[in-house]
């Protein structure tokens, strides 16, 4: 019997367990996860010492087609720019210093995780 191919939510979810526990490995702090606002999302909004970093975590099992941070479209963009502006509004944290990341994976079946991070990955 074969296996039944996971989900296109779990590996999500998976890729963002992979995503954060490699950035808390960075020393950087989860504020939140999977933030909405109005059908806009973040994936994890995290504190590097420094600021208020906003992530888009992208997987893909292999990049026959391309990286899974080429699939950021600019509609996508404007989602993440909304959620967060929200995010920051509803903790009364406007003006703080800010910006936006990409955490990229790459799962190929029976390999490790490969793991690329873009900081300031858009504007």
């Amino acid at each position: 019997m074969s296996k039944s191919p996971k989900s296109t939510y779990r590996k999500g979810r998976e890729a963002e367990e992979m995503a954060v526990a490699w950035l808390e490995s960075k020393g950087w702090t989860i504020l939140d996860r999977n933030y909405s606002f109005m059908r806009a999302e973040v994936d994890v909004v995290a504190y590097d010492q420094k600021c208020i970093v906003f992530v888009e975590v992208r997987s893909l099992a292999d990049t026959k087609f391309g990286y899974p941070e080429e699939t950021i479209g600019r509609e996508k963009e404007k989602q993440i720019y909304k959620a967060a502006e929200a995010w920051m509004y509803e903790r009364k944290m406007e003006g703080s210093p800010a910006r936006f990341d990409v955490v990229s994976i790459v799962q190929k079946e029976n390999e490790a995780p490969s793991i690329q991070h873009f900081e300031n990955a858009f504007q």
